[in-house]
């Protein structure tokens, strides 16, 4: 069975992740922060794409002072072309896993398919014989709607803050090339929301078309 996964993002009131230059702008609070890493620690891996690596920098780990004694799930990387800085951060601490398409002969580093993208439903199989039963997708929106596109995605939840970022080059949470008509769009079914902070979480599962 392929593992299970959870897109989480946070995003603007007028549904931005970011500012236009795709720099981080604190969208959320303490509740949120705490219920992402409780979440984190919930899972067996986190997933972002090199993008995010390139702009944020994440350890993406599970900080102690929200979980103790925390279980730091392996992080997995999307990156065809083998950009990742050998000094990115979240190298430092736990397992990680660096999905390419080139052959690059380094421990946690996998060929995935080729091109310009990695291939995800084989990546879901790499992932499903290491044991993996979920997965929390982070980001960036690229990798977000390919995970949708693919319908590789179980559950949705979005948190919307009280900001208006603006911009019609800022990200949202699924980029890419988006839909090209309505037979493409992907439906969701919202079953719980929660009032956190100064904003709201949303909850939703995908519903798919066979």
């Amino acid at each position: 069975m392929k593992p299970k996964v959870i897109v989480n993002v946070a995003m603007s009131a007028d549904g931005k992740i970011a500012l236009p230059d795709r720099s981080e702008v604190k969208i959320s609070g303490e509740e949120d922060f705490k219920r992402v890493h409780e979440l984190r620690n919930d899972v067996d891996a986190i997933l972002v794409g090199i993008g995010t690596v390139l702009a944020d920098d994440p350890k993406l780990t599970v900080k102690d002072r929200f979980v103790e004694n925390p279980e730091h799930p392996l992080k997995v990387v999307l990156d065809s072309k083998d950009r990742i800085p050998k000094d990115a951060k979240l190298f430092r601490e736990g397992d990680f896993l660096i999905a390419t398409t080139k052959k690059v002969d380094r421990d946690g580093w996998i060929k995935c398919g080729y091109g310009d993208k990695v291939d995800l439903s084989k990546l879901m199989n790499v992932l499903e014989d290491r044991g993996i039963e979920s997965i929390l997708v982070e980001g960036g929106g690229e990798v977000i709607y390919s995970f949708f596109k693919e319908k590789l995605v179980d559950e949705y939840y979005v948190f919307v803050g009280s900001v208006v970022i603006g911009g019609k080059n800022s990200p949202t949470p699924a980029d890419g090339i988006g839909s090209k008509d309505i037979d493409e769009i992907i439906r969701l079914k919202l079953y719980d929301h929660q009032d956190l902070d100064d904003g709201m979480l949303l909850k939703y599962r995908v519903e798919y078309d066979d």
